[in-house]
């Protein structure tokens, strides 16, 4: 099925830029959007950040404020691992993961994890995927990816609150506002 093969090719190469390929100059918002646009690996415009989101993730404290009206590598990184993250994590999630990780490492470091890991589940899901499956197959694969997905979510979710329990973060997965 070329449709299969082209989905498989795309997991197997298709990688965010690392940090050394991120841009080392400040851009503005409208450059900030448009850069991820790129870097965002989705099938799906609607995936695409906006500046409404981004700034909503600076109010909710998961993202740094600018510099100035400028924003540098550490956002574009964190922009980056956000946009594949808020697909199966809340901000809430998102917000303890980030800030045990700032806790533990450099934002360089961090982002080399990210696309490490990233790297490794594309590959792997790509590997599961034959070129050859038959309409027929195709539910039970569609179901045995979004069943991987669930129970991957839930072990996310439970370690993320041994993380912030053990961490002295337990504030951060709290649905009440401050």
């Amino acid at each position: 099925m070329e449709a299969l093969a082209r989905l498989k090719q795309y997991l197997s190469e298709a990688r965010p830029d690392s940090w050394d390929e991120l841009p080392d100059i400040p851009l503005y918002m409208d450059q900030v959007v448009s850069y991820l646009s790129r870097q965002l690996l989705s099938f799906d415009e609607g995936d695409a950040l906006t500046p409404a989101m981004i700034n909503n993730y600076i109010k909710d404290g998961l993202l740094a404020r600018a510099h100035g009206k400028k924003y540098d590598q550490e956002h574009l990184a964190l922009l980056t691992a956000i946009s594949a993250l808020k697909q199966v994590m809340s901000v809430r999630e998102m917000k303890v993961l980030t800030s045990v990780g700032r806790e533990m490492s450099e934002s360089k470091r961090q982002y080399e994890y990210f696309c490490k890991y990233l790297d490794e589940a594309m590959t792997e899901t790509g590997e599961r995927l034959d070129d050859d499956l038959s309409d027929h197959d195709l539910p039970k694969v569609a179901l045995e990816l979004a069943l991987r997905s669930y129970a991957s979510a839930l072990a996310c979710r439970q370690v993320l609150a041994i993380l912030a329990q053990r961490t002295g973060h337990e504030e951060l997965l709290s649905k009440k506002k401050k």
